[in-house]
């Protein structure tokens, strides 16, 4: 099946295969190649690929095909897809619209962070397709809104980020009142044992498809890595930007906040910026985001989380200006650019702090990211793991040692008394009053006297 070269290969219906060739797909990637004809046969699948490889269209295509041939069941919600991101959800659900235009199907995407007065006036025209992130699904499933007694398809995409987001019990509410009949298919780009035993619960005989290594990195995306101190990164990337070659670039921070700042440090004329993270409210988000797509802002500065819907063509560059405490993720930021069979570049910024993080992510790649010394901010400090010529820690360590400190100090001002800790072992006094000696164990039985009894008195 992976010997598919083209669309008219994959035994679509004709207004499936119009809308395709209209979008002017004419070679399915290795995921939609391998994918579509197990899912048009009815298997259940469980797919692993890094971002940016088509998947969306892997599953898309075969469900709108199967549903528009069934016929089954007209105007109730026969097809779900959850997936962790407000952004991710409605390209989703754009996609849907896309490829079933020729289709007499509906689709409708429902997430936090808005009204849902016009989800529910969506809900009401009972569309055939449903496209939600977790929490707002059970929350409108809680008001009987959403109805999923009919469902025939589930898919969920972003498996291992609905794990690190903390939604994987919802994902389990879920799956507990879905028909036991029904297609499911599972994506995830890692296969954590939580993610893995998650699959293992939701699939029946699943047909297994990764079209590439876990966490491998795409070929055509050049890395390279800078060394620089912290108080330089903001300075470094104002350089950086100043480049023509530069053209569209996605910036990412660790932090919300840090976002925020580094978008109002480098915004000027020719740069244009903006920030999206989970912090901003959904109409901010999406504005953002269209404005980046359409060019008005050359920089979009984001966060991981929020940055998991981000599919924009045209990304010349992917900055890490915080290197990813979790090396997976480092992957997925930098699959952003590179798409469509494009070229790409990926800049990664790493400070003496954050040597740990590098050291992850090499280890996960499986390869050593080329390093470039002649910049005017290179700091061999950071090179060896220092900040101010003294061994530096790693922003987690540092906010832990930090919260203990934080703790420590609001119980001062209470004037609360540390808790001291009991001792496990008993004291010598109990030792004794239990006729153990110095040198006993608690175990032992005590000596007998050796105390020779005095003659009684005639």
């Amino acid at each position: 099946m992976s010997d598919i070269q083209k669309f008219s290969e994959l035994n679509l219906i004709a207004p499936i295969a119009r809308a395709v060739a209209k979008e002017g797909y004419e070679t399915p990637t290795p995921i939609q190649a391998r994918c579509i004809p197990h899912l048009l046969e009815g298997r259940d699948l469980l797919g692993c690929a890094q971002t940016g490889t088509g998947k969306t269209a892997a599953f898309a295509l075969p469900v709108l095909q199967g549903l528009e041939k069934s016929n089954a069941n007209k105007r109730n919600i026969r097809a779900l897809i959850m997936t962790p991101t407000r952004e991710l959800a409605a390209q989703i659900d754009e996609s849907f619209r896309t490829y079933g235009k020729y289709l007499s199907l509906t689709s409708t995407v429902i997430f936090g962070g808005v009204s849902q007065f016009r989800q529910e006036k969506a809900l009401k025209r009972r569309p055939d397709i449903l496209v939600a992130t977790p929490g707002r699904l059970l929350d409108l499933m809680g008001q009987k809104l959403v109805n999923l007694s009919h469902l025939e398809y589930f898919i969920l995409d972003e498996a291992d980020r609905m794990l690190d987001m903390g939604f994987i019990h919802d994902v389990r509410r879920v799956i507990d009142v879905l028909p036991a009949k029904r297609q499911s298919l599972f994506f995830s780009a890692t296969m954590p044992p939580a993610v893995a035993t998650l699959a293992k619960r939701m699939l029946t005989d699943p047909v297994r498809v990764g079209v590439a290594a876990q966490a491998t990195t795409v070929e055509r995306i050049a890395q390279t890595l800078l060394y620089v101190d912290k108080d330089n990164k903001r300075k470094l990337l104002r350089t950086l930007l100043q480049d023509s070659t530069v053209g569209r670039a996605l910036v990412f921070s660790r932090t919300k906040h840090g976002a925020d700042r580094i978008c109002k440090q480098i915004a000027c004329k020719k740069v244009t910026a903006g920030a999206i993270h989970g912090d901003k409210s959904q109409n901010a988000r999406t504005r953002a985001l269209e404005d980046f797509r359409g060019g008005k802002l050359r920089v979009l500065v984001a966060t991981d989380i929020a940055a998991r819907g981000i599919d924009v063509d045209g990304i010349t560059h992917v900055i890490n200006f915080d290197l990813p405490n979790e090396p997976e993720s480092y992957v997925h930021r930098i699959g952003r650019t590179a798409r469509a069979g494009r070229d790409g570049t990926a800049i990664s910024f790493c400070s003496g702090d954050e040597l740990d993080y590098l050291r992850d992510i090499e280890r996960i790649i499986k390869q050593k990211i080329p390093v470039d010394l002649d910049h005017d901010f290179h700091s061999e400090d950071a090179s060896k793991g220092l900040e101010d010529g003294l061994p530096a820690e790693n922003p987690g360590k540092r906010q832990a040692r930090e919260r203990v400190e934080r703790a420590r100090l609001r119980r001062e001002a209470r004037g609360d008394k540390p808790a001291r800790r009991k001792s496990q072992r008993p004291s010598a006094n109990a030792a004794r009053s239990k006729g153990q000696s110095k040198g006993q164990s608690a175990t032992a039985a005590p000596a007998k006297s050796r105390r020779r009894r005095r003659p009684a008195r005639r």
